[in-house]
């Protein structure tokens, strides 16, 4: 596959994809039996992850949305901005942030930051994707799809300078 400047090859399939999924749905599910959840979607990589994942959620829940950036190109900046804050009342409620990738950890701080000081009861976070070789933040992600090496990928969701997102599955670079 060509995105832009760069050359990316199969990396994970769909059916992959789904099955991981399905799998953090069910510890989801296991460890929030019986509890209300608030879904916090990361935008805009996290909105295929996290459509997928609410069709295997079983729990009384609600689900909102935040847009942060970190990216350019293929690299971290290593700032983080906010573009778009939490607008869902979490005061007391069980918090699982939704995540397409995560690698450094710089972004989950910032969302720990924003979600924190709004008191809910606990805070998780759930991603499709993680790096633990490059993660250097203190909140790792309690529940994860796939363990990948630090390669720079893209499809489902995921994107280099805005394209690629529309795949099914995710591509690795081709350095």
């Amino acid at each position: 596959m060509q995105i832009q400047d760069k050359k990316f090859e199969l990396y994970l399939s769909e059916q992959e994809i789904l099955n991981s999924i399905e799998e953090v749905a069910e510890r989801i599910n296991t460890d929030y039996k019986g509890e209300e959840v608030v879904f916090v979607g990361v935008l805009n990589g996290a909105f295929m992850f996290a459509a997928d994942l609410m069709k295997s959620i079983k729990l009384t829940c609600e689900i909102s949305f935040v847009k942060v950036t970190s990216y350019k190109g293929t690299s971290s900046t290593g700032k983080v901005h906010e573009l778009i804050g939490l607008s869902t009342d979490i005061k007391d409620k069980h918090v699982v942030i939704l995540e397409d990738i995560v690698d450094t950890g710089l972004t989950l701080s910032k969302l720990y930051s924003m979600v924190d000081h709004n008191a809910p009861k606990s805070v998780e976070v759930a991603t499709l994707l993680y790096k633990p070789e490059a993660f250097k933040g203190k909140y790792p992600p309690k529940y994860y799809g796939i363990k990948i090496p630090n390669k720079f990928i893209v499809g489902y969701g995921l994107d280099y300078l805005e394209f690629g997102r529309n795949s099914r599955e995710i591509y690795k670079i081709i350095e």
